[in-house]
């Protein structure tokens, strides 16, 4: 979950602020891309995504074989599907803040002869946030729910690339619905754990 966490944070910012700017080439592109997941179905996309990334895969067929690496049925292969998943409610929070306040405000304060990196860290930083925080709250979260995806990159192989929800839908196969039970109180206790905490890291700054 961290790497993920860190992964949606390092794609997340940089995506948002490409989309609040003005216009340009293939912006509607990206946008697209971003924002599928929400709309298209998990199990869907991990099929593309099978196809991508396959041994076979379309990728492999276009690198050469010193490039070759196996993603299929692997941890990474959980983490893309988790980043995958989280981004856009990463992105839609921070790309939001960006064009409704965040642009105004350092536009006043490259006015006021700050520096591009003064302006970050005592504007941009600040005023993203509460945006950014709540962003990565929804995103790992809704990485750590994912089964479609993960189902198809990861393969469910037990004790290497089954993940928390992975492990209900197991359980719920083999009737053990006590088991699932454990597991659901588990992961419900770790988002709403995750959501309480960045919660009061979003807030720290407007009590400060």
């Amino acid at each position: 979950m961290l790497w993920s966490g860190l992964l949606l944070l390092l794609l997340g910012v940089p995506i948002a602020w490409l989309l609040s700017l003005p216009a340009w080439r293939g912006q509607t592109l990206l946008e697209i891309l971003v924002t599928l997941p929400l709309v298209f179905p998990p199990i869907a996309i991990g099929f593309f995504l099978l196809l991508l990334l396959g041994r076979d895969g379309w990728f492999s067929q276009m690198v050469p074989d010193t490039w070759q690496i196996e993603l299929i049925f692997t941890f990474e292969a959980l983490l893309i599907a988790a980043v995958i998943a989280g981004l856009p409610l990463v992105v839609k929070p921070i790309q939001t803040a960006w064009q409704q306040e965040t642009r105004h405000l350092v536009e006043a304060a490259y006015c006021l002869g700050k520096t591009p990196l003064q302006t970050f860290f005592h504007i941009t930083l600040p005023s993203i946030l509460p945006a950014l925080l709540a962003g990565l709250a929804l995103g790992m979260g809704r990485g750590l729910g994912e089964v479609g995806m993960s189902l198809l990159l990861g393969g469910n192989l037990i004790g290497q690339t089954d993940t928390l929800s992975l492990a209900i839908y197991n359980s719920v196969l083999d009737g053990n619905f006590d088991c699932a039970m454990g597991y659901s109180v588990l992961l419900a206790a770790v988002a709403i754990t995750l959501f309480l905490v960045l919660r009061y890291l979003a807030r720290s700054p407007a009590r400060s």
